[in-house]
Order: structure tokens, then C-alpha cells, then sequence
């Protein structure tokens, strides 16, 4: 089976969970289902972002960003074909479904911006939307959790053609020379909340920040800024670390020296940070009602996202139950594998063709 596998979010400036999910699946796709993928891409003049580097061979249309996105779903051109030659079918794995001769199959990660578009910046919200118009033609649609396929349901797609494959996890086994070490390089305090994630509206940074203000323990947050003016807003709070884009290889021990994760985002389609600090063995906490509560399976301090009071009773529980939630984290972090998603991934390739 030869498929062509759209890799573009590999260069955006924040390439996120849908970035991580497409590279673990591509690799394991090639290495273990005998899958002929090849990778597509627009022009660009810079590489991937570091720590997202393309694991297959990827193939230029003749177009860059953000030209090639309005072309792909305004003007379904250029054919992926352009790059790749004959393909037997054409996976977007990002949710802008790229154009093909082949039948399709389009991942939609999230898409909360239908509710909510002031959670995202207006073009990007415009051109999501027309995307998402556009993978109603597609043979399936996949996405990452209930809560997602639940929406697109809601939408008027047919559930018959969605298929759920929910993400995976690496399993972690930090030591404490690589707990060390990162305490150093990124001069963590010896005790603090993590928080993990882009810096924009929907993570909820705000209220998290004003919780914490009735938790004797400083917020440690990890990700790169986005857009909102979040990170200017934010810069000056009082006991909050901002470490910007951290190298997903440190991401292990941070998360592992972390007393516990606090993920109170309004929205998500998956919420990979949540798996990725139980399988680190540190508590989490998070939304209820959210696409994170189904992927926390019982084993995360659950509260109202919108309640600042609330955030701050999950922690405080969260810290006090530490060792059972750990306990639990793990269990559900090893439920989780992307030997499984990519499994399923392959498994709807085959239907697709059939």
C-alpha cells in the first residue's frame, strides 16, 4: 500500500500533539504494517522544527504556507500527486485535507473552534472551518477521542464513516541523573505545579495562575507562545516560571520532578500532555466535561475548568493523594500505546480501500 501522508505541521511554529501523533504513527506504520508512506509537504526554506523532524522520506508540492492551505481547500490544487506520483491513497493527518486522485481519509484533532472561534486567530479559525467543510467528502474521517467524533456527529457527519483512534505514549523511565540534569538546564525550584502547553486562550493560564495563588508551591509552565497575547499578559505573576519551547527530549524529567501536572484547558481534542505526565508518574489534573476527562479514565483529579476555586481544590486533593494517583496514572498511561494507534491507523487504510 503506497500513501501519500501530509507532514506540514512539522514546520508550524508551535507543531503541538498533532505534530507528535503523526510522526510516532509514521514511524510505526513503516516499521511494523508494511505501509509505503510518503511524506508531504509545502516549500519551505527553514527545517522542521527541532524535535520534529519528518522519520520518512517527505516529498514538496509546489506551493509554501499559507498559500499551499487556501490552495489545497479553496482551489483542491496542487494534487499530492504532483509530488508523490500514483498513490493508492492519500491520508491528511492535520485536518486540511490535501487534494488527491486517490480516495482520502482526513484526522480532524479538534474542532472546538466551530463553538468557540475566538480561540483561535481569525484566519486560522476561517480556513479550519472551510477544512472541515471540505472532509465531509473524505472516505473516513478519524479523530482522537469520543468527545470529538461525539461533535462531528453533532455537525452532520455520519458516524458510520468516523473512526476513533485514540493517541499513544512513550514510556517513561526517568532517572534521577535526568531529573538532575533538567533541574539545572531549565533552574527548576526543588518543588512546583507544571503546567504544559502552547500559550493561548483556551489552555486557561489565567485561571490556573489565579488558583494557584492559594497553593504554597510555584507554577512551572512549559510550552511555546502562541498567539493572544498570553505570554506578554502573563510574563510578570508572581511564583510562575515560563520556560518557553522545551526540547520534547527534557519533557521526561520535568514532568517527573513536577509534583503534579495542572491541565485545566477549556478544550481539547486529546489532551496528550495528560498521558505523557502518567506515564512520567506524576498526578494530573484536569477538566471535567473535556475530551482530557475520557483520556484521564478515572486516574486524574478531575474539576471545573472555569472555576478558579475548583482548580485550586483539585490541586490541593491532587497533592494529597499523590501516591495513589501516580498509581494510577500509570495503569492508565500503559493503556495507551502508539503501536495501538497506529494499528488502528492502518486497520482504516484497508477499510478505505475496500
Amino acid at each position: 500500500m503506497r500513501v501519500a501522508y501530509t507532514m506540514e505541521q512539522c514546520w508550524h511554529d508551535v507543531p503541538g500533539g498533532t505534530a507528535v501523533a503523526t510522526l510516532r504513527v509514521a514511524t510505526e506504520l513503516t516499521a511494523h504494517h508494511g505501509i509505503d508512506l510518503i511524506g508531504v509537504a509545502g516549500r519551505h526554506r527553514r527545517p522542521p522544527v527541532a524535535g520534529f523532524e519528518p522519520t520518512i522520506p517527505v516529498t514538496t508540492v509546489p506551493l509554501a504556507r499559507p498559500l499551499l492551505y487556501d490552495a489545497w481547500i479553496r482551489l483542491r490544487w496542487p494534487l499530492v500527486e504532483s509530488a508523490t506520483g500514483a498513490v493508492d491513497l492519500c491520508h491528511s493527518t492535520a485536518g486540511i485535507p490535501a487534494p488527491s486522485r486517490a480516495p482520502s481519509i482526513v484526522t480532524l484533532h479538534d474542532i472546538a473552534f466551530l463553538r468557540r472561534p475566538d480561540r483561535l486567530t481569525r484566519r486560522g479559525a476561517r480556513v479550519l472551518t472551510r477544512a472541515v467543510d471540505r472532509a465531509r467528502s473524505a472516505r473516513l474521517v478519524t479523530c482522537p477521542s469520543a468527545t470529538v467524533a461525539d461533535e462531528l456527529v453533532g455537525i452532520g457527519f455520519d458516524r458510520d464513516r468516523i473512526r476513533v483512534i485514540p493517541w499513544g505514549v512513550d514510556p517513561h523511565d526517568t532517572t534521577d541523573a535526568l531529573i538532575d540534569r533538567a533541574r539545572a538546564t531549565h533552574h527548576l525550584p526543588e518543588r512546583y505545579v507544571l503546567a504544559v502547553g502552547t500559550l493561548e486562550p483556551r489552555k486557561n493560564l489565567r485561571r490556573l495562575i489565579a488558583a494557584m495563588k492559594n497553593v504554597d508551591l510555584p507554577l512551572v509552565v512549559a510550552g511555546a507562545d502562541g498567539w493572544g497575547g498570553i505570554a506578554e499578559e502573563l510574563a510578570d505573576s508572581a511564583d510562575v516560571r515560563f520556560l518557553g519551547h522545551v526540547d520534547p527530549a527534557d519533557l521526561p524529567a520535568i514532568y517527573a520532578a513536577a509534583e503534579l501536572l495542572a491541565y485545566p484547558s477549556e478544550d481539547e481534542g486529546f489532551g496528550l500532555p495528560v498521558l505523557e505526565a502518567m506515564s512520567a508518574g506524576t498526578p494530573v489534573v484536569t477538566s471535567r466535561g473535556t475530551a482530557t476527562e475520557d483520556v484521564a479514565g478515572g486516574a486524574a483529579v478531575l474539576v471545573d475548568p472555569y472555576d478558579t476555586a475548583s482548580i485550586t481544590a483539585g490541586i490541593t486533593e491532587a497533592l494529597a493523594d499523590r501516591d495513589q494517583l501516580i498509581k494510577l496514572g500509570r495503569q492508565r498511561a500503559a493503556e495507551h500505546t502508539w503501536a495501538a494507534t497506529a494499528a488502528a491507523t492502518a486497520a482504516a487504510y484497508r477499510e478505505a480501500l475496500e
